[in-house]
């Protein structure tokens, strides 16, 4: 604190100095490139030119200011479109009445440098109050500008603290929607927000799926490209590469230019600007990379900078531009008037009390004094003249211009007031466009669809063939003519950018291994599976009863398979059947026309018919095992085979049984055959049948057999049988017909060397041996067996033991009748023979 006095105490002036502030320009002062005065003034900055010349930074002497050549055609006309614009509102009696508007224009040569010079000139202003003293505040009241979204970046950024409102024309960079960072900035075109969807939303419309991508290393480019690839992620589309270079890095070019001829995306998006796809296109030419198919952005879609060496490349080209609008009176305007009132260097405004003008540098400008063919074409004109009317209309709301015929001029406008005054405009320009602005401070997003065609005298032209409006309900917004499209190459068919072709019906997707979704095999569905539709992801199951087709694209219904009397084996199964019939009918005949003969007497006649007919049951019974199975079918087929055989095999055993009763009878004493007389064997026949006619009906009653469809065996056909419902059931009648053959057999057995010259206990022997070897085959058989043929084996089993118990049995008999009558005495039967023992 003492430190501080004492300098107040020792050096007064300083005091003196800091009491009366003076201002002073810093170095040389930086003149706009076109400028008129007015009571209220309207600063922009555009690119002019292009190019810059950097002054010698020897520091022997003063450095110079800096040198601009090339013109930029397209900013030229945006200076032009905002004078235009401000001369007609300075005319206008209803917009600002007797209020002028003035402009100071300033051009950035393409340059950061410049660009920067020239805001703190816009800023600053060039003159000073009485007394050398400073303003406190801009002589402008709002700016127009820059053309790039990086440059509106820092333009915005360095004003922003003074609440000096920004409109850009161009700017569409989706970082400046944010109103915290940039609460003064406006814009009268849209954020890239909706572009990168709209351009999501065309390349999934045209069904391309594998696309390269290509962006500026800017904020434009940087941020748009995001926002597509987030949208094309969403809508299932797959970006093959992204790259991005500057203009300044020739490396990173060639680079991009490698990766797009290396690549198999034949769809390249390409959200640079005008500059980059300049130097991007030229590459491409010298390389002589053609056929792609490019998709652009409004930054370099409608720029007529393409010379027809490097058409060819770009031609069929596709994508958004801004829509092309007509202002009356403007292109006469360029040609005419602009240069007689508002250039700088005519005969009639050669006054300049500010610096001596050097009309040298505006040499270039002259050269397009006459030109205007580019005025139809150029699409950023109305957004100057948008932006412009909007500052008008705002300040004619805080001037209180509203309702009266005079505004008033003393009121000091703040910057701020602006701000809050564009926040709340809403018109209607000549041409029938509305501007606002809305929470961002963007206008809506239109866009038209372009392509780049070629006339047939060689030129080239932006064809419409579609528009984007975000202002149209979601179902109205995009309109595509695809018939008048040229594509890439000048071909007139759509050409395709996939990773892998589509998959068919009938096959699926399969992603390899450590690509892109889009990227897959198309893998043959399972049988039993489906896919109706193409690029399926999933194979869909059928149904229980439904199989898939031999192309795998619908659901039939399996086939049903059963033992048909139409098929090869159930002909020949029935073929057998009857066969048996016929051979046991005939045996029967035969013994009944011999019935008094010796050798037919002496084996039970009448058990031997009984056999007969039962067998005959037996043969017969197997025929209910084919045909379609049914309720009564599947019933009749499992009872009908447990009684006809018990039947059979009770039939064997009582003549078995009598075989032994006979020998026993022949003892002296013996009295046994009066046991088991004729009244015996009918009611051990009966006995015996009886029990198993009542474990069928317990089985019938408790749980029967039923028609089933088996869809577990096979999954591509359906087999249709016989259910056995209570397996246990099943299992006590073929066990009661193992019991009681397997007791035959035993009998049989001990029978076999009694003294006779026709002893049946053998061939019984021999018949319950096949008949036991048969079903003892038969379980493993059936049970492993697969569908018909479980039944064909069950048939197989039924004919074989039939056939081994007629032929084993009855053979014999049959034989002696026939080739031997002169054994069948009862002299022979009765003989004594050596018998052998087995």
């Amino acid at each position: 604190m003492s430190l501080f006095l004492c300098i107040l105490v020792f050096f007064p002036h300083l005091n003196a100095n800091a009491e009366n502030t003076f201002c002073r320009m810093m170095g040389d002062t930086k003149y706009p490139l076109l400028s008129k005065d007015g009571d209220i003034n309207i600063g922009a900055i555009f690119a002019v030119h292009s190019k810059e010349t950097l002054p010698s930074f020897e520091f022997t002497q003063k450095p110079q200011l800096l040198s601009c050549s090339s013109v930029t055609l397209s900013d030229f006309r945006l200076a032009q479109i905002m004078i235009f614009a401000i001369e007609e509102i300075n005319r206008n009696e209803s917009l600002l009445p007797n209020v002028s508007i003035g402009y100071k224009i300033y051009d950035t040569c393409g340059s950061r440098l410049s660009s920067m010079s020239a805001t703190m000139a816009l800023l600053n202003g060039q003159e000073f109050a009485a007394g050398g003293k400073c303003y406190g505040q801009s002589p402008i009241h709002a700016i127009i500008g820059e053309t790039e979204s990086s440059a509106t970046v820092i333009l915005s950024r360095t004003t922003g603290p003074f609440k000096i409102p920004v409109i850009s024309h161009t700017a569409s960079c989706e970082c400046l929607s944010n109103r915290e960072d940039y609460p003064s900035f406006f814009r009268t075109i849209a954020s890239d927000y909706h572009q990168g969807r709209a351009l999501a939303f065309l390349v999934k419309h045209l069904d391309w799926t594998w696309v390269g991508a290509v962006n500026s290393d800017n904020d434009y480019g940087n941020y748009g490209m995001a926002i597509f690839l987030n949208s094309a992620k969403k809508d299932g589309i797959c970006v093959e590469y992204s790259v991005k270079f500057y203009r300044t890095e020739p490396e990173k070019l060639q680079k991009v230019v490698n990766t797009i001829n290396q690549g198999t995306a034949k769809v390249i998006v390409a959200f640079v600007s005008f500059i980059e796809m300049e130097l991007l296109i030229e590459q491409l030419s010298i390389k002589n990379i053609t056929g792609l198919q490019i998709i652009g952005v409004e930054g370099w879609m409608a720029s007529k900078y393409v010379n027809l060496n490097s058409l060819y490349v770009m031609r069929g080209s596709l994508g958004f531009a801004l829509r092309k609008i007509y202002i009356e009176g403007f292109s006469d305007y360029v040609i005419k008037s602009f240069w007689d009132t508002a250039f700088p260097c005519s005969e009639l405004n050669v006054n300049s009390s500010q610096v001596e003008l050097n009309c040298s540098r505006y040499q270039d400008l002259h050269v397009l004094r006459n030109y205007n063919e580019d005025v139809p074409e150029h699409r950023y004109s109305s957004h100057v003249y948008k932006a412009v009317y909007a500052v008008a209309y705002a300040l004619h709301s805080i001037i209180k211009c509203k309702g009266q015929k005079v505004c008033e001029k003393t009121l000091t406008i703040q910057p701020k007031q602006v701000v809050e005054a564009l926040k709340k405009v809403n018109f209607t320009v000549k041409f029938g466009d509305r501007v606002w602005f809305d929470s961002t401070g963007a206008a809506v997003a239109q866009y038209e669809v372009v392509n780049w065609q070629q006339d047939s005298n060689g030129s080239f032209q932006y064809k419409s063939v579609g528009y984007y409006d975000a202002s149209l309900p979601p179902d109205q917004r995009f309109v595509l003519n695809t018939e008048n499209i040229i594509w890439a190459g000048g071909q007139l068919e759509k050409p395709k950018s996939v990773c892998s072709e589509s998959c068919p019906p009938g096959t699926r997707k399969a992603a390899q291994k450590g690509r892109p979704v889009c990227c897959y095999d198309c893998i043959t569905c399972a049988d039993g599976e489906i896919s109706n539709e193409t690029d399926s992801n999933n194979c869909q199951q059928c149904p229980g009863e439904y199989w898939s087709n031999t192309e795998n694209t619908e659901c039939v219904l399996k086939a049903v398979e059963f033992l048909s009397f139409t098929e090869v084996m159930g002909i020949v199964l029935v073929f057998f059947s009857l066969f048996g019939v016929g051979i046991t009918l005939l045996m029967a005949i035969l013994l009944y026309s011999k019935k008094d003969t010796p050798i037919v007497k002496a084996n039970n006649s009448e058990l031997s018919f009984l056999l007969l007919f039962s067998l005959t049951l037996c043969f017969l019974c197997s025929l209910t095992f084919i045909g379609l199975p049914t309720e009564w079918s599947c019933m009749l087929r499992h009872t009908a085979f447990g009684i006809t055989f018990v039947l059979c095999i009770s039939c064997v055993l009582g003549k078995t049984i009598v075989v032994l009763m006979a020998f026993r009878a022949t003892l002296p004493g013996s009295n046994v055959m009066k046991w088991f007389g004729p009244a015996q064997q009918r009611l051990s026949v009966f006995a015996f049948t009886l029990i198993q006619v009542l474990i069928c009906v317990l089985w019938l009653t408790i749980s029967p057999p039923f028609p089933y469809k088996n869809m577990k065996y096979f999954k591509e056909k359906i087999i249709l049988e016989c259910s056995l419902g209570s397996t246990v059931g099943f299992w006590a009648v073929l066990g009661y017909i193992g019991l009681l053959a397997v007791l035959c057999f035993i009998l049989a057995f001990l029978a076999r060397t009694l003294p006779d010259n026709f002893n049946e206990a053998k061939f019984i022997t021999f018949s319950m041996l096949i008949f036991c070897a048969v079903w003892i085959t038969f379980i493993p058989a059936y049970v492993s067996s697969p569908g018909k043929f479980t039944v064909a084996v069950e048939i197989f089993a039924i004919l074989a033991s039939s056939f081994g118990l007629l032929f084993c049995i009855f053979a014999p008999k049959c034989y002696i009748i026939l080739f031997k009558p002169e054994q069948n005495t009862k002299q022979h039967l009765m003989g004594k023979t050596q018998t052998k023992s087995w």
